[in-house]
């Protein structure tokens, strides 16, 4: 019901969703994941949106591969990176050691608890041994529907619980920000880094 709601948001605001996300300057965040992979890694954008970050790995030599679960966002982002962005849903992953890292910017934070501890022990399997997850999660306790759109938020806790129930991966970094869309800036942000046990 949640997930299928969320989708028919993006499908449905795509160019909107679009035209807010893919001028962002994301450089910072970008760059900082990219420090940590070696040059030419292969990288997938789980839940790409606009196409903006996978653009941005593919400029600076990266193997992007990227997928999304509305139809209507894997069109702009193929147009956006020149690459065919894959229509998949994120309980679909079925790779196994297969990247070095994953991107889910902004995105597995749309699932309840539970899909998000299945989706993440998929993520862990499609990596290669050490590899890196970098996702991000409103910063807070809300878990629920939110404009349109099923929404977990993160906090220190909720990091806690998520080591205890999922602990074969290490955090390597994690940091608050704040939005950095135009007139988000009270919003804020958990950044997280995880590896690979």
């Amino acid at each position: 019901m949640e997930k299928d709601m969320t989708l028919q948001y993006y499908d449905d605001h795509a160019e909107q969703f679009v035209n807010s996300t893919v001028d962002v300057d994301f450089t910072k965040m970008q760059d900082h994941f990219l420090s940590k992979l070696n040059a030419g890694a292969y990288i997938l954008d789980f839940g790409c949106g606009s196409g903006r970050d996978s653009k941005y790995f593919l400029e600076h030599g990266f193997t992007v591969e990227a997928i999304d679960g509305s139809k209507e966002m894997c069109k702009w982002a193929s147009e956006l990176t020149g690459i065919n962005v894959k229509h998949m849903l994120f309980d679909e992953l079925s790779d196994k050691d297969k990247y070095d890292a994953i991107w889910a910017c902004s995105s597995i934070l749309h699932l309840s608890y539970d899909a998000l501890l299945d989706v993440l022990r998929k993520m862990l399997a499609a990596l290669k041994a050490d590899g890196l997850i970098y996702t991000s999660f409103k910063y807070g306790r809300f878990e629920g529907v939110r404009n349109g759109r099923y929404f977990i938020d993160f906090d220190e806790s909720k990091l806690e619980q998520l080591q205890t129930d999922l602990p074969c991966f290490s955090v390597e970094d994690f940091w608050i920000t704040t939005d950095v869309r135009p007139g988000r800036d009270e919003e804020k942000w958990m950044n997280l880094i995880l590896k690979k046990k």
